[in-house]
């Protein structure tokens, strides 16, 4: 399973990508699009922030999964949310918007994991490596 460090560096070189090639490269990957989350630090309070992918969208509902490449921990940012669902969301580039995240219940999970596995296999294979049973997310832009 990828280490903290691992996980970090990845989400340093995708911004410096970023940041190079001035938002022109990094929006997508995998045929998902990237977005940079950012959570409220549940010990520090302080803003944190990830890069992730997307796989499933719907309307204007973002759906991202706390996978951790198939670790048997949650991420960080998931546990952050969990605490405090008042995330922002940047998308393509885009200034940061309010978003609130839920966890999926059991019945919205099961509609949304098949969506999920169908175009992207990498998340079934997570979810056979770890005994914990993946969480689902969803992010809906906060009512203005």
């Amino acid at each position: 399973m990828p280490s903290d460090f691992a996980l970090k560096a990845m989400n340093s070189i995708h911004r410096v990508v970023l940041k190079v090639s001035g938002g022109k490269v990094g929006w997508n990957a995998s045929n998902m699009p990237v977005l940079e989350l950012t959570t409220t630090g549940r010990k520090s309070g302080e803003p944190r922030s990830v890069m992730l992918t997307s796989p499933v969208q719907e309307g204007d509902d973002l759906v991202i999964v706390a996978s951790r490449g198939g670790d048997d921990t949650h991420p960080s940012w998931f546990v952050n949310l969990r605490d405090e669902p008042k995330v922002q969301v940047a998308l393509g580039g885009k200034a940061k918007q309010p978003y609130t995240a839920h966890i999926a219940d059991a019945a919205e999970r099961a509609r949304l994991w098949p969506k999920i596995t169908a175009d992207h296999k990498n998340y079934a294979g997570y979810q056979e490596k770890t005994e914990r049973e993946i969480p689902v997310v969803v992010l809906k832009p906060a009512a203005g």
